[in-house]
């Protein structure tokens, strides 16, 4: 009988006999790299991954990918600057993916069908962790030690989690019932949930050091920076935070008719957002930053994410770039005006940005109430020891340790350089890894060296140009106070945007190597093999011709040399 090979055509002892790879100068590897998302992403994501099992229909094995690294994904899908979106390497080709709207329709879909995260059972072995602050960083690093096995205290001074997220975040960005919902959903992972336990208070930092194994500690930045005008103070002067504050407590505060707002973050462009629906007829928001968007440096755009800007641009907020208070113009002790001076953050001979104001740029703003927005710091109480009269607290740039303390952890606001609830996130994760390692005698957490794979490696011959898919957005004239802007995509909608991603860096399964390969080298499986793909190289014939790596589309496979 005639016994025929892979290819059906070399009979034994013929070309078979030959062994061809011994030609051999370059071989091909599968190297999976991380894509650009992933590695922009504060909370450490890996869209690519998730995203990939969006596309074949697996929603809740998306989902718990996605919440490996981020539980919150509901809420971070809304209010995220998605700086994952700018690393995108689509955005090159010809739109980003809309990774925040796909997270947010997997985190919307997990309320709704009530699935369960994925935690290991207590483990009665490991000792107890406490969390102060429940908020997103503390949240999200009592998810990950639960997640770990770890027995979680999670203490909070007010009565209900959240943090920020339920203090300073307007209904219109994040609905109230998402917010509890997922909050609830975390909660209930056996949690020892302590409300109402105000740290120097009810409980000090040194009880819980003897109380505990270790302490991660994600207090948020509830105190507002003193702020003055060449040392002039307005008699009335409200301060951004206090009125975001009111607002979300009472759903009101006193409007003025028109009104200054000094600082140019989230804080500041909610406020003027808000002011706006409440009837101020002029809000200008006075920024020495420019309005975030292509083209602009990291150092020089607003820390406000940029469609809030750009939305709240569209409802009447007037956005005064590159300028500065010199002047508050008083009345007895009543403002009536400001006067701006153009800066702009000029890069020294050192490298740095430093704010410059340029003399003969003085212009005069008429406004009845000046409100600065410049940011928070760490409320000292219950924190003297470790704050020493700084403003915030002092941690490893990467695993939120606290340097000189064995126990101590923190993250988020409280950080000092971070400002978002993806960051937020993060910064819980890691510090969660980190403490689990060292309990557990691991050594310390190293940062993640996998590279990152860019645009130039792609093969975009095999993809064909699609519109992102975009939900849809409230006209301005119908936003009211609290319908939520923005809503999520339809199903079909997220389906084709799922098929956009590119899975760069990552085996696409699309069986070119296998098909083009002209010595039959490449070998499919039937089962998953040890580096995830379905394809293994048959190096005792592969002559290192590279074309397989030429034709990956996502650049999966690499050429190496032989030796």
């Amino acid at each position: 009988m005639t016994k025929l090979t892979r290819g059906a055509i070399a009979l034994p002892g013929t070309s078979l006999a030959n062994r061809t790879g011994s030609w051999r100068v370059m071989r091909p590897l599968h190297q999976h790299r991380a894509a650009p998302c992933h590695t922009a992403c504060p909370a450490g994501e890996d869209a690519q991954d998730w995203i990939a099992r969006f596309d074949v229909g697996d929603w809740q094995g998306a989902w718990q990918a996605l919440v490996s690294a981020n539980p919150l994904p509901a809420i971070s899908g809304r209010v995220c600057p998605h700086p994952c979106e700018s690393a995108c390497n689509r955005g090159r080709y010809d739109q980003p993916i809309a990774i925040h709207s796909l997270e947010r329709y997997l985190g919307d879909m997990a309320l709704q069908q009530g699935w369960d995260y994925p935690v290991a059972p207590l483990d009665a072995a490991l000792p107890a962790v406490a969390v102060v602050g429940a908020g997103p960083a503390g949240l999200s690093a009592a998810y990950h030690l639960r997640r770990q096995g770890f027995k979680v205290s999670l203490i909070e001074a007010l009565p209900q989690a959240g943090g920020t997220l339920r203090s300073a975040l307007p209904y219109y960005r994040l609905p109230t019932e998402v917010l509890e919902g997922e909050i609830a959903h975390l909660l209930a992972l056996g949690l020892d949930w302590r409300p109402h336990t105000r740290l120097g208070r009810d409980v000090s930092l040194e009880e819980l050091e003897q109380d505990f194994a270790a302490v991660f500690l994600g207090p948020g930045n509830q105190k507002g920076r003193r702020w003055d005008v060449s040392f002039a103070v307005p008699d009335t002067l409200r301060v951004g935070l206090e009125l975001l504050h009111e607002w979300m407590r009472m759903g009101t505060v006193a409007t003025p008719r028109s009104v200054a707002i000094v600082g140019g973050g989230n804080t500041a462009v909610d406020l003027g957002r808000i002011l706006k629906r409440l009837g101020a007829a002029e809000v200008h928001l006075i920024t020495h930053e420019r309005i975030p968007g292509p083209g602009v440096a990291d150092f020089d755009a607003m820390p406000a994410a940029e469609r809030e800007v750009r939305q709240a641009i569209e409802e009447g907020v007037v956005v005064h770039e590159h300028r500065s208070v010199r002047r508050l113009l008083l009345k007895g002790n009543k403002v009536i005006g400001v006067e701006m001076v153009h800066a702009k953050k000029l890069v020294g001979a050192d490298g740095r940005p430093r704010l410059t104001t340029f003399e003969g740029t003085e212009s005069v703003l008429h406004v009845e109430e000046v409100i600065p927005a410049i940011g928070q710091q760490v409320d000292a109480e219950g924190f003297e020891p470790l704050l020493q009269g700084r403003p915030f607290i002092p941690v490893d740039a990467y695993s939120g340790a606290v340097p000189g303390s064995a126990k101590l952890f923190a993250g988020g606001d409280a950080r000092g350089d971070h400002g978002t609830v993806s960051a937020a996130v993060g910064d819980g994760r890691r510090a969660a890894l980190a403490i689990a390692r060292r309990l557990r005698g691991q050594g310390e957490l190293n940062p993640e060296t996998r590279a990152t794979i860019g645009f130039e490696q792609l093969n975009l011959n095999y993809y064909e140009h699609q519109p992102r898919q975009e939900a849809a957005v409230l006209p301005p004239a119908e936003r009211v106070c609290h319908q939520e802007v923005e809503s999520g995509l339809a199903p079909a909608q997220a389906a084709l945007e799922a098929r956009r991603c590119l899975s760069c860096g990552n085996c696409l399964a699309c069986d070119n190597c296998w098909t083009l390969c002209p010595d039959s080298s490449v070998l499919k499986t039937r089962e998953r093999a040890s580096d995830g793909s379905h394809y293994v190289f048959d190096y005792d014939y592969c002559k290192g011709c590279g074309l397989c790596a030429q034709e990956c589309p996502t650049g999966y496979i690499v050429m190496q040399p032989e030796y």
